[in-house]
């Protein structure tokens, strides 16, 4: 594709659609040309709000938008169920897809989604913004950089308490979402152990539903161990009550933590931790600690937005790839399986 306007269509007009289309109102690259969204007064609102001008068109029928509309990307923005088919028929249309995270249901989705974007030749993104937050970024630079030397473990806990009614939200719903809180927050977490370990072998895991009356879990307890025996760890929890976003990163020369994402869950902050060294020797003692605060706006919608546009101007795979959405469906895939089958379960399994 040349550089020229990239005209964007998105199916879904709630809150993550929104989001979507408040970037692409700000990017020059980029125009909003059509929405749909079985609501069409949130259709018609968002293309007022956040369209390029005359000959947009809001839609009620997704597949009317994609037959009528002349784009080069959609946009997918809807519950669970709905992703994947709504992909292929953009894909296999000859356009590009940003679709939301988990990319599917579960690991089968999402390898028929990234195998019909090879077939067609396009770009499939999956919405992984977690990776563009400030904190993350820097934490991801100084690990690359060997700031802390060799990794040993990464743990986090990412969790909210939900609110009232929200039993009755389809994401309450196995057959809408696919799974519970493991599928929802644990998506993001998985792909960040892989961001920054790679590629896993073994997983093990617990999914309980403690509080909300509903056919998925609100808890996921899951280990994850690499070939050369790094672990990860993380819970993330529909039973927080108070939102938490902690991820922790420990390596032979220091450790590096990072707390909050903005918003209800505060400001970030990364704590850069090194052990003290004497003759180029690590001894024991407090380690010395810097903190960085990143108070400004959540431009991690923004950021994302511009690298995947990047990939396809240069033709490349985008950062938080359609690849790495399966792959992280398959980490998942494990923990549900180690869960029902009280097992460890290698990822090659899955």
């Amino acid at each position: 594709m040349d550089r020229g306007i990239i005209k964007v269509g998105i199916v879904g007009c709630g809150l993550i659609g929104n989001k979507r289309a408040a970037i692409i109102k700000d990017d020059p690259s980029s125009v909003l040309c059509a929405t749909s969204d079985v609501n069409i007064i949130n259709a018609d609102a968002m293309l007022r709000q956040f369209g390029g001008g005359d000959g947009g068109h809001a839609y009620r029928d997704w597949q009317e938008m994609l037959k009528k509309q002349e784009l080069d990307v959609v946009i997918v923005a809807t519950p669970n169920k709905y992703l994947k088919k709504i992909s292929l028929w953009s894909m296999q249309r000859g356009r590009h897809v940003l679709c939301e995270k988990p990319l599917g249901r579960n690991a089968k989705e999402s390898g028929r989604m990234v195998k019909v974007a090879q077939e067609n030749g396009v770009v499939i993104k999956t919405g992984f913004n977690h990776r563009h937050h400030p904190a993350i970024w820097k934490a991801h630079e100084l690990v690359v950089s060997g700031g802390i030397g060799p990794i040993y473990f990464i743990r986090c806990i990412y969790g909210h308490g939900g609110r009232p009614g929200y039993e009755k939200e389809w994401r309450a719903s196995k057959d809408i979402c696919g799974g519970g809180e493991l599928l929802d927050q644990g998506v993001h977490v998985v792909d960040l152990f892989r961001w920054f370990l790679g590629d896993f072998e073994e997983a093990f895991g617990y999914t309980p539903t403690y509080f909300w009356k509903m056919d998925v879990e609100d808890n996921a307890f899951a280990v994850f161990k690499t070939a050369a025996g790094q672990i990860a760890s993380m819970h993330t929890c529909w039973t927080q009550w108070k939102n938490r976003f902690t991820f922790e990163i420990f390596g032979e020369a220091g450790y590096l933590i990072i707390e909050g994402l903005g918003g209800s869950y505060g400001p970030e902050k990364l704590t850069v931790g090194k052990r003290p060294k004497k003759d180029r020797e690590y001894i024991g003692g407090i380690p010395d600690e810097e903190v960085i605060i990143f108070d400004g706006p959540d431009m991690s919608w923004d950021l994302e937005w511009k690298e995947f546009v990047q990939a396809i101007q240069e033709s490349r795979e985008p950062l938080g790839s359609g690849r790495d959405g399966l792959e992280a469906n398959r980490l998942l895939a494990a923990v549900y399986c180690s869960a029902k089958e009280h097992r460890h379960v290698k990822i090659s399994e899955v």
